[in-house]
């Protein structure tokens, strides 16, 4: 009985079959989530799994009124908000999509296909990102993207994004009141860095660089706390867009920062 037990402890445990986990279930340490705070990142959705996303942008501008103001308003928590619900499903290997909704009734429908895969060993990756949205529950006015994310991953530290996106029609005004284009070319700029096992700092800039450029340019400034499959982010915007054409329509002023969050949840 003792050489039986002894023989049971050294024998090592059954293999898992080959082919029942996928590698891309595992937490992907340099991109943990699929945005930074509105722009995209090129991590993958496995297969027939899905995720889903709470945006939140409060309305009031932090540098409104006085410190005394602010205060009484809980920091802009007491103010009106631009919430955005998001799905996502991962339809091949590699490619993705998923649709995302705005309180003020924008449906945006989008799709992203990895051309090239960022790894810890082939640090650059390219994905193809291919939106549409439309305001009034997508019956209005219909505003096109297409773009690419251009990924630079840092080993399991973090990653840094290059994102040239063009925008049609993303200019909301009555021809006949304005002059400016109606399209755009955008440049998003952004990086995540973990500074902790499970926390990162975030950051992000989209500058206008041809086209429409009405206002400021959108950027955002974040930390965030991964949870398992949550993702918990505290968010500073000059603006309130998480889709492609609101970020091209820019943010208010450069001196409006804005409170928000975002709370991912991945189903794999």
């Amino acid at each position: 009985a003792c050489v039986s037990l002894a023989s049971a402890q050294q024998d090592p445990a059954p293999a898992e079959p080959q082919g029942t986990y996928d590698p891309e279930r595992r937490v992907n340490l340099a991109q943990p989530d699929f945005t930074l705070a509105a722009l995209p990142t090129s991590l993958r959705v496995p297969t027939f799994k899905s995720a889903f996303r709470v945006t939140h942008r409060f309305g009031r501008s932090l540098g409104a009124g006085d410190f005394g103001d602010l205060i009484e308003n809980a920091f802009g928590l007491d103010s009106g908000a631009m919430i955005g619900l998001e799905y996502r499903f991962g339809l091949v290997k590699g490619g993705q999509v998923g649709v995302h909704r705005t309180s003020n009734r924008t449906i945006e429908l989008f799709g992203e296909y990895d051309l090239r895969l960022a790894t810890a060993e082939h640090p650059l990756g390219i994905t193809a990102l291919a939106t549409i949205e439309g305001t009034n529950n997508f019956r209005d006015i219909y505003s096109p993207a297409l773009g690419a994310i251009v990924t630079y991953q840092m080993g399991d530290r973090g990653a840094f994004y290059v994102e040239p996106i063009w925008g049609h029609n993303v200019n909301l005004l009555p021809s006949t009141f304005t002059t400016l284009d109606e399209d755009t070319l955008m440049v998003g700029l952004g990086a995540r860095v973990r500074i902790r096992p499970t926390v990162y700092l975030v950051g992000e800039v989209t500058p206008r660089v041809a086209g429409y450029d009405r206002g400021t340019h959108q950027a955002s400034v974040a930390i965030e706390k991964r949870a398992g499959g949550h993702s918990f982010q505290l968010n500073f915007s000059k603006g309130f867009g998480t889709t492609m054409a609101q970020i091209a329509r820019g943010g208010t002023s450069a001196s409006d920062w804005y409170l928000g969050f975002n709370i991912s949840r991945k189903f794999f």
